[in-house]
């Protein structure tokens, strides 16, 4: 196994055309399919399967690209520092549920990443693809909760992936309101009294599993429900419509503005928030620095309106 075995390998999976790696790469289609061939042959593993459409990963491929790459980032980074030339550019993916913690955790590893090109990706989506991407090795951490309500369930399918959990913090269930919400300036509210507010929840695709919800109190228990997708939109309709969410309590002034509060939400129930990881794989330097980070937005940030 050659070090540009794994660039060729890099480059089919980033590109998902033998051809157009090939081209990147500065060399012939016929040369790196060889050396493909060979890497698979050594490593008894077939990386990728070939098809009229293109190339497709395959499940054990994941796992090697996985490591692969780590190992590319570390020849970079030593390579740019005694040279003071970039090779490859650190890449980092990771996916999370709707929290403004984990944005602006991802923001921090941005602005002190020192290379002059970069490819990062943050994917804010429904829970069922924040592990799927992390099992599948399209990001290298996602950031989930747990509750007494989701956890058996969300537990046996990351046994099943492969993955562990790894806990950020624990908090009560918090309502943010808006800051003129009739709700808004008590130190704790019952889940009966904003039953005659909109409860703002976001939308999980076609999975509509409760275990799957971002929200620790059902819509279903709610009688009156508006789904999103984004945080943007759910902000404003918290505010426009004195609508409400239930989440942790972590609220960032800086992402969820000034207007929104977070109220603790009379329950005991206990959200336990954190990162899911593959089992058994390092950690790449911009990985390391997300979780570094994360952990430092969650202590510093997150609870300076819910009174924790």
């Amino acid at each position: 196994m050659t070090l540009q075995q794994l660039k060729y390998s890099d480059a089919v999976a980033t590109c998902g055309s033998i051809s157009e790696a090939a081209r990147r790469c500065f060399v012939t289609q016929p040369s790196l399919t060889e050396a493909l061939h060979a890497l698979e042959e050594e490593l008894r593993i077939a990386i990728f399967t070939r098809s009229s459409r293109g190339v497709t990963i395959t499940h054990e491929g994941e796992e090697f690209l996985a490591s692969a790459r780590q190992i590319l980032d570390d020849v970079a980074r030593i390579q740019e520092k005694y040279t003071g030339k970039a090779v490859r550019r650190p890449q980092f993916a990771v996916s999370c549920q709707h929290y403004a913690f984990a944005v602006e955790a991802f923001m921090e590893v941005v602005k002190s990443n020192d290379a002059k090109s970069y490819d990062f990706t943050l994917r804010e989506t429904v829970t069922s693809e924040i592990i799927d991407d992390v099992a599948h090795h399209r990001s290298e951490v996602g950031v989930l909760y747990l509750s007494n309500r989701n956890e058996r369930a969300i537990r046996k399918l990351l046994r099943n992936e492969g993955l562990h959990f790894e806990e950020l913090f624990a908090s009560h269930p918090h309502a943010f309101l808006g800051r003129r919400h009739p709700l808004a300036q008590k130190s704790s509210i019952t889940i009966g009294e904003l039953d005659d507010f909109p409860y703002i929840t976001f939308e999980q695709g076609t999975e509509n599993a409760l275990y799957f919800a971002e929200e620790i109190v059902p819509a279903i228990d709610r009688p009156k429900n508006i789904r999103v997708r984004d945080r943007a939109t759910m902000t404003n309709l918290i505010l426009g419509l004195n609508g409400y969410t239930i989440a942790s309590g972590a609220l960032s002034r800086e992402l969820n503005g000034p207007d929104v509060v977070a109220v603790e939400l009379e329950s005991d129930d206990i959200i336990h928030v954190g990162l899911i990881f593959c089992a058994g794989i390092g950690r790449s330097v911009a990985c390391t620095n997300f979780v570094d980070s994360i952990r430092r937005c969650c202590v510093d940030r997150s609870f300076e309106d819910s009174g924790l």
